[in-house]
């Protein structure tokens, strides 16, 4: 049986799964990393701890997210110094990302020498994506020499969500159409034709596409251009305005959908318009991908807001049943994965935990051998 090590280390924090085959058999999350009076000094430190405190006898892999892997690697890759060099030029495409994924892996490359460790990419999945699709219409030569395309995100989601809605449905993954909304902090959509990303609502950073917690999503560039002359904000005011002091946040003060919901409901206009925003954002985009997929199979809600808040699941639907698309109230309320659309209907409708580090440890064993 197969032993597998996931390590997710993000901005702040290192999320850590240890796998025996299938079986979760431990896992947890060092928070406030490099924070006054708060956890670990750094990533490294955070990640030796880790790893010093687990049983890791038998390890066949240890499996590492990695935020941006830019237009070079389309599939997880076993690492070696080539692949580090590669991690390290992308920085520039993700400086809050790629840094502390690169210490996670030099860590445990040092720390665990003869185990093999596999790079698992957030942009992977979306190497399919046509050339019409990851290509803005400004000057090709500017766009070459800065890597200015789409690279798109949370594609680790993206695959095991699909994946697992086809098993859910008892459907071939190659035959079907789908449209998930990962749905957290971090918001995106993506169509998907035959396990194949054809589009998706992240860009050339995470802060395009749909309303997320603190992000704006989809916004005219003038606006950028717009507070730089006449507000007189920097180029980092105006980054930190639209990473961190928009979308729901922005707009209700809390970037909590739990939040916002409770204010709706007790009548907070600032929370309603708020919810409003978010969910006419995801409306459109489903709209979007029906008309590029020409088919839906289904569309699979996840992530924190996507599989708990059945609100916004139902708001971002409604008006789409002409497309085949509805939400039945009483499913929409349970839990678990399941489907939430009537029998019957044209477009089938679920919810589906996704669970990225499982996605990981897969493709880890696959590149490993272990599989």
């Amino acid at each position: 049986m197969s032993r597998v090590l996931v390590l997710n280390c993000g901005s702040s924090s290192v999320k850590y799964r240890l796998y025996d085959g299938d079986e979760v058999r431990d896992n947890g999350t060092v928070e406030r990393i490099g924070e006054p009076g708060g956890g670990p000094a750094d990533h490294e430190t955070a990640v030796r701890q880790v790893i010093s405190g687990l049983d890791l006898t038998g390890l066949t892999a240890v499996g590492h997210r990695v935020v941006h892997g830019g237009t070079r690697f389309g599939e997880p890759v076993r690492i070696d110094e080539e692949v580090l060099a590669a991690i390290r030029d992308l920085v520039p495409l993700a400086p809050l990302h790629n840094p502390p994924n690169l210490a996670g892996i030099e860590v445990a490359r040092e720390a665990l020498p003869d185990v093999p460790q596999v790079a698992v990419f957030d942009t992977a999945f979306h190497r399919t994506l046509p050339e019409a699709a990851a290509t803005y219409a400004i000057d090709r030569d500017t766009a070459m020499r800065y890597g200015v395309r789409r690279y798109g995100f949370h594609g680790t989601s993206h695959a095991y969500v699909s994946r697992r809605t086809a098993e859910l449905l008892g459907r071939r993954y190659d035959e079907l159409n789908t449209i998930t909304l990962h749905l957290g902090n971090g918001a995106s959509a993506c169509a998907i034709a035959g396990g194949r990303s054809v589009a998706t609502s992240m860009g050339m950073s995470p802060l395009e596409g749909l309303v997320m917690g603190t992000r704006s999503g989809d916004l005219d560039p003038t606006i950028i251009f717009h507070l730089r002359r006449e507000g007189g904000l920097s180029v980092d005011e105006i980054d930190d305005l639209l990473n961190h002091r928009s979308g729901l946040q922005g707009l209700a003060g809390a970037n909590d959908m739990r939040e916002v919901l409770a204010r709706r409901a007790a009548g907070d206009p600032a929370a309603s318009l708020a919810f409003d925003v978010y969910c006419r954002r995801i409306t459109s985009y489903v709209g979007a991908y029906y008309a590029l997929l020409g088919r839906v199979d289904a569309i699979t809600f996840t992530a924190g807001v996507g599989e708990h808040a059945a609100p916004v699941r139902e708001a971002a639907l409604t008006g789409l049943e002409r497309l085949g698309i509805t939400v039945d109230p009483a499913l929409n309320a349970g839990k678990g994965d399941r489907v939430i659309s009537p029998d019957g209907a044209e477009v089938t409708v679920c919810v589906v935990a996704t669970d990225e580090e499982r996605e990981i440890a897969r493709a880890a064993r696959r590149i490993a051998g272990t599989a």
